[in-house]
């Protein structure tokens, strides 16, 4: 496991929340420094991404790792841009995360799925390049990522009226959502996109892949946004019992579930925001 000669630095590169003069979007992307590599988590919807890392002074071309938790426009928009920044990038996703889908509101469709552009910079992968993940897989030693997640909790649901077809006819289980994970002497330290396999399966199937019941940090989205006053309770009282060292909100968590979380008294929260660093 990691320990403090090997430090771990996360910074997140775009949220709906900025620091300073940085540039807001609906959208995430985190820069992950551990174990001796570079990874670039998700990418945005694309007009953030480039000059955030500017201002932030990372170089997109140093990474040497890209990770999609899932096919969403505002977590895919920017691959294209980072695929030319960094033409040597390996990237992992699940094969899920290219399919069209859709959220339909009272009859009517929003395409929200990965942009073609995106899509067609996966295509030009060279086969060594691009790593299909349908299952967890360990990027080094102590960086995994937890393939699909089995959904457990009976309160947890994807978080919004997703489907795979613009009528609304077939639900999207969005069973190309995963996290990824980072094994420390202190802990494991989790970074999710969306969580629309539910924050507490996530951080179960986690707990499971690393052999680690300490979670040190959870830093991201967890698209509590749509969550009703049952799922909040449920979900707050299942975080008490995980007890986390750190909760690092971000993008889709939802301003009503980041004061819920902010008031619990057994939860450490720490709001996420673009040009945020965790050091551990």
């Amino acid at each position: 496991m990691m320990n403090k000669d090997n430090p771990i630095q996360v910074t997140i590169l775009v949220d709906n929340r900025v620091d300073g003069e940085l540039v807001p979007e609906h959208g995430l992307a985190m820069w992950i420094e551990a174990d001796g590599r570079n990874i670039l988590f998700d990418t945005g919807q694309g007009q953030a991404l480039e000059p955030n890392c500017r201002s932030l002074g990372i170089d997109l071309g140093k990474a040497d790792t890209l990770v999609l938790s899932h096919g969403h426009y505002d977590h895919t928009g920017g691959l294209d841009q980072a695929l030319q920044a960094a033409p040597s990038v390996t990237v992992y996703c699940h094969s899920e995360a290219v399919r069209p889908r859709y959220a339909v509101r009272n009859g009517d469709a929003t395409a929200i799925h990965m942009p073609r552009s995106a899509m067609a910079a996966l295509d030009k992968r060279p086969r060594s390049l691009l790593h299909w993940t349908p299952a967890p897989v360990m990027l080094s030693k102590n960086v995994g990522l937890t393939g699909p997640i089995p959904r457990v909790t009976d309160y947890e649901d994807v978080g919004g009226p997703f489907f795979l077809d613009a009528q609304g006819h077939r639900p999207d289980r969005l069973t190309d959502d995963m996290a990824l994970w980072i094994n420390t002497d202190d802990g494991v330290v989790v970074c999710v996109g969306c969580c629309h396999s539910g924050l507490v399966n996530t951080l179960a199937q986690v707990k499971k892949l690393s052999g680690c019941d300490r979670i040190r940090a959870v830093i991201g989205g967890f698209h509590l946004v749509n969550a009703g006053a049952e799922r909040m309770e449920k979900t707050r009282a299942a975080l008490r019992k995980i007890d986390p060292g750190i909760l690092a909100p971000c993008h889709c968590t939802g301003d009503l579930a980041l004061e819920a979380l902010k008031n619990d008294p057994g939860l450490v929260v720490n709001q996420g925001h673009a040009g945020k660093s965790f050091v551990f």
